[in-house]
């Protein structure tokens, strides 16, 4: 078996392999001669079927196995002693097309290889941490919230006009060319006015309304309706409002807290600002993490895959044109071409990637399997009634629990690099984190 190199241009790479047809002869019959003791064939007794025999019975579907098996481990053994790491599954070509039993076989293999990546001093690298302390005013704002999300609704005074928030109980028949459709119809119905849980503009439509009034609201079903048959189609409800709420904020004090499973005001602040505490956190982490790469980026260049940019390229390209088209969820669409910016930012990700998983490995840097089991049970508890089910397929599918693994790995990256490198923390007000946040989300 011989193996020559036929290009070596930067990380691009080129092989020719070449099995000769006596090293395929050699491994069909060793193959034959190991299987040949449990074969028995009429007029044979069993493991005394001639080899001649056998290789004419057998013989062409193990000289396919021998040939792929011969040219994978020609590929692996040049692979453990050159080092390289193909960035992508190597390109795998017969070169005599032509190729007939008793032939050489000649095969090309290309692939791009992973750069050597540069090592880092973390130790030159500057980090400022945010840190928020949650105040009063902090707990004061988020105990509003909660006793907003706690509130009921009272009546209004008779003859008063719905607002906007305000709860409006219906009774109301939707047709559909002049013929009422499964599900257009209820009684009683509590409707808060605002709350975008009705079809666009129905709720627009009874903003006005009073009490013990008859009005028709005529609407338009999306055209991505679930409901095919309606999707698209104008739709007339007839409504009768039977009672007109205005929203009353709970009061804020120990029945409130029981509500969210506290003993008493003081004990739901307590749970507020702990909660507080973890979120301020999260997002001074974002916050640092994204100085980390920006850091990284800035402090290291290599030559990059150009086959990982194309494809990452591709994919950011595809993700926001489905963001800007959401109503478009298939994938019969014209091709979309990656711009000079998804380009650039392609790039950053594949760079900061091979660097990341670099110092991963050197630092010995690993997902238990108590960390990977925990994240997917939280994944799991998003698909209500089918956690099971969700479990089972990622447990079975490499590339799913490759997709959970990721994150964590990167996350436990970060960390190794934040304890190398010259962490600073600054205090600073609730607003502050904010505005560093949403600037990280405006780039």
């Amino acid at each position: 078996m011989q193996v020559t190199e036929t290009l070596n241009d930067g990380l691009k790479r080129g092989y020719a392999i070449k099995v000769t047809a006596a090293e395929l002869e050699d491994k069909v019959t060793q193959k034959l001669k190991e299987a040949q003791p449990d074969i028995a064939m009429k007029g044979f007794r069993k493991g005394k079927v001639p080899l001649s025999l056998l290789k004419k019975q057998y013989g062409p579907r193990l000289l396919g196995e021998a040939m792929q098996e011969s040219i994978d481990g020609a590929l692996q053994g040049h692979l453990e002693q050159s080092g390289d790491r193909p960035a992508m599954q190597p390109e795998v070509k017969m070169a005599n097309d032509d190729w007939k039993e008793g032939d050489d076989v000649d095969v090309t293999v290309a692939y791009e290889t992973l750069p050597q990546v540069p090592d880092v001093d973390f130790s030159t690298i500057e980090i400022e941490r945010l840190t928020v302390e949650p105040d009063d005013a902090a707990v004061d704002d988020a105990l509003k919230s909660l006793a907003e999300s706690a509130q009921s609704f009272e009546d209004r005074k008779k003859g008063s006009k719905a607002k906007d928030g305000d709860q409006v109980v219906i009774d109301f028949v939707g047709k559909v060319d002049g013929e009422p459709f499964e599900g257009g119809a209820a009684e009683d119905y509590p409707l808060v006015l605002g709350s975008n849980s009705f079809i666009p503009g129905f709720e627009d439509g009874l903003v006005g309304v009073k009490e013990g009034e008859e009005k028709d609201v005529t609407v338009t079903f999306p055209e991505n309706y679930q409901a095919q048959h309606l999707a698209g189609k104008e739709a007339v409800f007839s409504c009768t409002v039977k009672a007109v709420k205005a929203p009353k904020a709970a009061e804020i004090d120990d029945d409130l807290a029981k509500q969210f499973g506290a003993d008493d005001l003081e004990a739901l602040k307590g749970q507020i600002r702990e909660r507080l505490v973890t979120e301020y956190a999260g997002a001074s982490r974002a916050v640092a993490k994204r100085t980390l790469l920006d850091r990284l980026d800035e402090a290291v260049s290599f030559e990059l895959p150009p086959s990982l940019v194309d494809a990452e390229a591709n994919q950011i390209a595809h993700q926001l044109w489905h963001e800007e088209h959401p109503d478009h969820h298939g994938h019969d669409h014209e091709k979309i071409e990656p711009t000079d910016e998804h380009r650039k930012l392609a790039e950053r990700r594949v760079k900061l990637g091979l660097l990341l998983a670099d110092v991963g490995q050197k630092a010995e840097v690993k997902v238990t399997d108590s960390e990977l089991t925990q994240a997917i049970l939280t994944q799991a508890r998003q698909y209500r009634g089918q956690e099971r089910q969700f479990f089972e397929y990622v447990q079975q599918n490499a590339a799913a629990r490759q997709q959970i693994q990721a994150p964590i790995f990167e996350d436990k990256v970060v960390d190794h690099i934040f304890e190398n490198a010259k962490v600073s923390e600054k205090s600073v007000t609730k607003d502050e984190l904010q505005a560093a946040v949403e600037k990280l989300e405006e780039e």
